[in-house]
């Protein structure tokens, strides 16, 4: 059972997230997991090279991609980074209600990408590109869907710490638990801007 105490400027130093041995303990099992999570998107992403010209007679990439909705989905979630960042500004300088402000900001971004994939997938099957179309179709599906389930899963992670914490505010038993979500968080960002240049950029270009 912990013994929760409020944060301060007077009374913590200005990494609130590793001031405890349990603090420490969760950021470096972060760092294990996402060992485990750059494996797998390496795997996926080693797939899809060698399958995207397999089309099998169906839809290419060239001749499905759009640039727009592509590009405001990047800059939605690219921007869903920067107000994470804000959001861990705040939280330093122990300013509960500003950083649950800005991880609000946060979800909703993610949400309107999310959105954005959900609108781009049921597109491309109207167009003819379904899930067993072709070897290129289900490589493509599998590692952007599985990057989409990612962004859902930080979603409610972000979401149920605000939620769960809302009255109780900051303190030294959550304040890691907010820090490593900001950390997932940029992981899927920096696996979205790959999955744009390898498959989007590269796609469009044939």
């Amino acid at each position: 059972m912990h013994v929760e105490e409020k944060l301060t400027a007077e009374t913590f130093p200005a990494s609130p997230e590793k001031a405890t041995l349990e603090g420490k303990n969760k950021f470096l099992g972060f760092w294990f997991f996402l060992g485990g999570e750059t494996v797998l998107f390496a795997s996926l992403f080693a797939t899809f090279l060698s399958l995207r010209d397999r089309t099998a007679g169906g839809p290419s990439s060239d001749e499905l991609f759009k640039m727009s909705i592509v590009f405001i989905a990047t800059m939605l979630l690219l921007t869903s980074s920067l107000t994470s960042v804000y959001a861990m500004y705040h939280m330093k300088n122990f300013d509960f209600k500003k950083m649950q402000l800005w991880l609000g900001i946060t979800v909703l971004l993610g949400a309107a990408f999310l959105g954005l994939e959900i609108y781009e997938f049921n597109e491309y099957v109207h167009e003819g590109l379904k899930y067993s179309t072709s070897a290129f179709a289900s490589s493509f599906y599998t590692l952007v869907g599985t990057h989409g389930a990612h962004v859902a899963f930080g979603l409610l992670w972000i979401l149920t710490l605000m939620i769960r914490n809302a009255k109780r505010g900051l303190d030294l038993y959550n304040a890691p638990k907010f820090y490593v979500a900001s950390l997932y968080w940029h992981f899927i960002d920096v696996v979205w801007v790959f999955i744009f240049t390898v498959v989007y950029l590269m796609g469009m270009v044939g």
